[in-house]
This record gives C-alpha cells, structure tokens and sequence, in this order.
C-alpha cells in the first residue's frame, strides 16, 4: 500500500523481522521429519546457515569445522587473514584496546595490502582439511584479484559489498566490473550482494549469478543505516526479491537461493527469514559468540576500518558456548542463540513444514506486540526474551 509522504513523494511501508509472526496452519509434523538442506552452487548444505565474511566470525579453522558440520563459512578475502601471516596476534591486539583506540587501530590494520601468496594459501589450508573454500570480495577487489581467484582451488566466491548492481563503475583510468562478465570468467559459482529490492535482484540473476545476499545495514556491527541512511527492513527486502527469484525460475527453470544476510541473532529470526522467501541465511555476531571465534568475544563489520568513512564498530558480544553448542546444540541458553538449528527444525515441525519450500509458504502476520507481549517479567528480570 502506497502512503503520501508529502505533496512530491509516495511511499510504501516497510517490515522488519521484529514485526512479524508465523502463524500455524492445520497440521504438525514429527521434528524428524523435517529437512532443512538446501542447495548452494555445486553443494548441498544440511543446515541452511552461512558464517558472515568477517574476521571477528570465520578464521580458516571456523570454516572447516563449519563445513564439515553441514553449514558453510566464508572467509574475508580482504581481511587479517590475507593481510598477515600471523593473524591471531592482529586479532588479539583488536580485542584489547579500547573504545576511543579501535578506529585508528582497525585503519592502521587494514591499511596492511592483501597478499595473493596469502589468498591462495588459506584457500588451500580450508581445502586440505575438507572444508568447502569459500571467499568474499568487494567489487574492487574482484576486478583486482580475478587472476588469483581462476587459479586457486577456490569453491564459491560471494561478490559482496554494501550495495552491489550488476555493473559497477570505476573512474578515470580504473577497471569496470561487469557482473556478468565475471561470471562467465571466472569458472567458479559467484553469490553476489547485497541488495533489498526486486528489480536489482532480477538483473543479478539475469547476470548469472548463483546466489543472492539480501540486507543492507541491519548487521549487530554495522551502521551503514546510520552514516549513510540507506537500507530496507529485512521482512520486505527478503520478500521482494524473493518474489524476483521465484518469476526468474519461471522464467528460466534456474533456482538462484535468496539468503537474508544481516539482523539475525536467534533461532527465531532465521525461522522468520526463510518464512519470508529465504533458503537460508547470513549471520554474523552469533557465530562470534562461540568460544574459538577469531574475534575473541567481540565482533566488527567488514566496513568499519574504512580510511575514508568507517561505516561500523566494534562491539563486545561475549563468548556462551562451542560453534557446534550455537549450531547444533544443546542449548544451555534460553534467548534463542543457542541451538540454531534445532529452532529451524522445531519451527518446521510446529508450522507442519516438511523442507524449505514449505517453510517458504507459511502463513504470516503484521505482529509489533509479538516480542514483548506477556513478557513484563522477562523484561524487568532481563531473562529470556527480556534480554
């Protein structure tokens, strides 16, 4: 519904995760006969959950044990991790300095060049060790590293930046990316982001590309929304593209996955997410809650060492429990951030939703009041949702 703005501009409303509810239909399912996998690239995933690229949350070791527990975790092609040889002593010194110190530690940091030696090598170590190699970049750093990438043993690529089109744009005397060149270059599945809106999301896959983040600025450490008042609240940004995926398969025959990427802290987000189109999700700060991420209990977006204009920060998430305790379970929490996929599972079975399609269609709800209705004691007692 559109809505007047004021005499020269028309509007529509916005929904985000917080805002909604799904609602049980007719039937229930046993838990077991729920199957969340989900197909991404040349790999089928049994838990529908992506590791952000972002050096507070995957390392070489996370992606691997992430991996070969059936989620997937990319590494940051443009982080610590490429940057120096050593990077837990780059890690252990953001994590001790303190608020009015970290920005100019981070510029000074990732003012360090990236190193193809290094690329090449953290690709190998995830390989070697059976996990799925997967890399992220910047626009930028594709065009810059696209001969490096053709010669690693890389998996997947996912070609992200705050707002990614299908054509990005240098100036005066820099390289052009054109998205669909890259995919044809390169002989590797790109996923490409992020983006929040139909038509974009349409030309992406028209591009080529074989996924698609969806999110801009709603991350626990980003503040793209804030420095640069730009962003759609992800229930509508999900649905809309989405709605692109399933008119390009009809179209096509080619299924090109949606993930929500960013806003997502707990079991119940991510069940939100899918319900609203999504095969499955990006998250970032729950994963760096887990006691062996890089980021020692804290964790920080991909744009906040910017040198021009940092466009996140550094926030203290704390350490609750093992990857496989946030992941899989058991839970030894009560918010929600524990045991992830149990929450899809048990979501699944409750809604009577066999596989992501299903989930896909459920029925949903307008429902500001969900979070904090009946919760007066949680909330006075910082308990539970109350949190």
């Amino acid at each position: 519904m559109n809505i007047n703005l004021g005499l020269n501009k028309l509007v529509r409303r916005a929904y985000g995760i917080d805002e909604i509810a799904l609602v049980p239909g007719e039937k229930t399912l046993d838990y077991e006969l729920t199957n969340p996998s989900w197909i991404i690239g040349n790999f089928e995933r049994e838990i529908p959950i992506i590791a952000s690229a972002m050096d507070s949350v995957v390392d070489v070791k996370t992606a691997i044990e992430l991996s070969n527990m059936g989620a997937l975790g990319v590494l940051n092609m443009e982080g610590i991790q490429t940057r120096y040889q050593d990077p837990k002593s780059v890690l252990d010194q953001i994590s001790s300095v303190g608020n009015s110190e970290f920005v100019p530690l981070m510029q000074k940091i990732y003012s360090e060049p990236v190193k193809i030696d290094l690329i090449k090598k953290r690709v190998s170590e995830i390989k070697e060790n059976g996990g799925i190699a997967a890399l992220s970049g910047t626009p930028q750093a594709a065009i810059k590293f696209k001969e490096a990438l053709k010669e690693s043993d890389l998996d997947l690529f996912f070609l992200q930046g705050t707002v990614v089109s299908t054509q990005h744009i240098g100036t005066n005397g820099q390289e052009s990316l054109d998205i669909a060149d890259l995919c044809k270059s390169l002989d590797i599945p790109i996923i490409a982001g992020n983006c929040v809106t139909y038509e974009v999301a349409k030309r992406l896959m028209h591009a080529g590309v074989a996924g698609l983040m969806v999110g801009i600025g709603p991350g626990a450490a980003c503040t793209s929304r804030g420095v640069l008042g730009i962003g759609v609240p992800q229930a509508t940004a999900i649905s809309d593209c989405s709605s692109a995926r399933d008119d390009y398969f009809n179209e096509s025959g080619n299924y090109i996955p949606i993930i929500g990427d960013g806003g997502i802290v707990t079991g119940g987000d991510i069940c939100k997410c899918i319900a609203c189109g999504a095969d499955a999700v990006m998250i970032g700060s729950p994963i760096a809650r887990a006691t062996t991420a890089p980021g020692n209990g804290f964790h920080w977006g991909m744009a906040t060492p910017s040198q021009i204009l940092p466009r996140g920060t550094r926030i203290e998430v704390g350490s609750t429990g093992s990857l496989e305790r946030i992941i899989k379970g058991p839970a030894l929490l009560d918010d929600g951030t524990h045991n992830l996929l149990g929450a899809i599972r048990t979501s699944m079975s409750t809604l009577g939703a066999k596989n992501i399609k299903e989930m896909q269609n459920v029925e949903i709800v307008i429902a500001p009041a969900l979070l904090t209705e009946g919760k007066v004691y949680q909330k006075a007692q910082q308990l539970g949702m109350g949190k």
